[in-house]
């Protein structure tokens, strides 16, 4: 929750296995991710759950309370398919979207 209060605007928060095989919590800001060479994210990351913050994933619902769509946003994820990317991103493989 902490990473995604910070993005200053849009961006996107994410949980994702690095190369060497440890889980980070990084943010990056408009469309970049953990894939892109030279992203914020500070190095190239396998994403296995993206919290998007820009404006438009929660205005209709939250109007400007972004703490409460990230607080929502924690009851509706898909934990099985989570714990697929983590295995994935363990054998240094990305998710098959």
């Amino acid at each position: 929750s902490a990473a995604s209060t910070t993005v200053f605007g849009s961006g996107w928060a994410w949980l994702a296995v690095t190369k060497d095989k440890k889980l980070k919590i990084a943010k990056t800001p408009n469309q970049d991710n953990p894939l892109m060479e030279g992203s914020a994210a500070g190095e190239i990351m396998y994403p296995i759950l993206g919290l998007d913050v820009w404006e438009h994933a929660y205005y209709l619902d939250y109007q400007n309370r972004r703490p409460e769509y990230i607080k929502a946003f924690w009851s509706v994820i898909n934990w099985e398919a989570v714990s697929g990317y983590y295995e994935l991103g363990m054998k240094g493989e990305g998710a098959p979207f």
